[in-house]
Parts: C-alpha cells; sequence; structure tokens
C-alpha cells in the first residue's frame, strides 16, 4: 500500500514540473513576440536623402584663367587676367605656375602736373610671373539645395616671380589666399586674393611696393 502511494506521489510530482515547464516556455514565446512587435512599432519610418557629392578627379593636373581686379601701388586699380597651371602633390599641398597681366593708370603727379609723363604706354604695362606652393587648410563641403554637395577647401599659397614694368625686371614675392568650390569632379571655381611685393624705384627712390589682386576663375583637372 505504501508502495502505491509513493509511485502516486511521484507521479504527481512529475506531473505539476512538466506543467510548469510548459507554462514558463508560453511565458518566453509571448515575451519574445512582444518584444518583435513593440520593436517594428517605434522604428522611425524616415526617408534618407539622397545626396550627390562632387569630387575631385583623381588626376592631378589643374589649368585655367582668372580675371579680376590689381591694385598697383601709386598707379591705380585696374582690370587683370591670366592664367594657371597647377600639379596637386598630396591631398594637402600643391604646386602652381601663374602668368597674370595689367595696364596702369597715371600716378597723382603725373595728373596734377597736367602733362608731366614718368612712364610712357608701352612701359605702364605690368606682367607677372610667378611659382608659388599651396596648402589646403581648410577642405570641406558646401551645400546647395537638399541634394547637392561640393568639396570646397580654403587654402594659403606663396612664392616667388618676376614681374616686368616700368621696363625693368623685378624680383617678386607674392603671397595670399583662396578659395576652391568643385562644382563637379573636373570643374573647379576659384576665389583668390594676393599680395605681389617687388622693390623699385619708378618714382625717383627705392621702395617696396605692395601691390594687392583680387580674382575668380575656372580651373580644369585633367
Amino acid at each position: 500500500m505504501e508502495g502505491r502511494i509513493r509511485i502516486f506521489l511521484l507521479k504527481s510530482a512529475c506531473a505539476l514540473t512538466l506543467f510548469g515547464l510548459l507554462q514558463a516556455c508560453s511565458l518566453m514565446r509571448a515575451d519574445e513576440a512582444d518584444y518583435h512587435s513593440s520593436d517594428q512599432a517605434v522604428e522611425p519610418g524616415l526617408e534618407r536623402r539622397v545626396i550627390t557629392e562632387a569630387d575631385i578627379d583623381s588626376e592631378d593636373f589643374e589649368v585655367g584663367a582668372f580675371v579680376g581686379a590689381m591694385n598697383v601701388e601709386d598707379f591705380g586699380t585696374n582690370l587683370v587676367y591670366g592664367a594657371r597651371v597647377a600639379f596637386h602633390f598630396t591631398e594637402d599641398f600643391f604646386g602652381e605656375m601663374a602668368y597674370g597681366r595689367t595696364d596702369t593708370d597715371q600716378t597723382s603727379f603725373e595728373k596734377l602736373s597736367g602733362g608731366a609723363k614718368l612712364l610712357s604706354d608701352g612701359d605702364r604695362r605690368l606682367e607677372y610671373y610667378n611659382g608659388s606652393l599651396g596648402y589646403n587648410i581648410l577642405p570641406g563641403e558646401v551645400f546647395m539645395g537638399r541634394g547637392h554637395a561640393f568639396n570646397s577647401a580654403l587654402y594659403l599659397i606663396a612664392g616667388v616671380g618676376s614681374t616686368e614694368f616700368a621696363g625693368d625686371s623685378h624680383f617678386t614675392v607674392n603671397a595670399g589666399a583662396g578659395f576652391r568650390l568643385l562644382m563637379n569632379d573636373w570643374i573647379a571655381l576659384h576665389l583668390d586674393f594676393r599680395d605681389h611685393i617687388f622693390e623699385s624705384d619708378v618714382l625717383g627712390s627705392d621702395k617696396t611696393m605692395h601691390n594687392l589682386e583680387g580674382t575668380t576663375g575656372l580651373t580644369f583637372f585633367f
């Protein structure tokens, strides 16, 4: 009799344990379903914006032309134009060769004297040739509208060269800054501001002339 009671108690204990395990599995499945449903419920329905970004061409050469204004000290501000060729050594450094030309005005002395000329008409033309090294200090992006981003760079540049003016050649130092905006992967827009510095005695005594130049231009990578 005692053996039957023990068997009955063991069977009851096994049944209760199996029932408990089934209940635990059901609760785990319900929690998992609630987790997935809540995860889908809070997922935001945001649309990703597609941006077209202009990259610099894989080629390293850049060639173009510029136009602007140049103030030749004591000789007025006039139109300047020219051409530039650059080679990009790395993403940060580039070298540049440039040629520029402008025609100067009369000095204040010439205008007030009523006829005295310091220079002939041919000697009033100023031409410069220089080689410079540039460094991109602030590469970045410019956003226009909702779907376009343009690579850009603010750079410093300095170099040496020669200036033909007043019938003489002058060793010249140039320094300044510029901004480059990539319109697509092979066309760039430039804004440049530079000072061309050389010694001259055109007014009768040696003088350091600072000739400020501001230009805009287009260049092409190839």
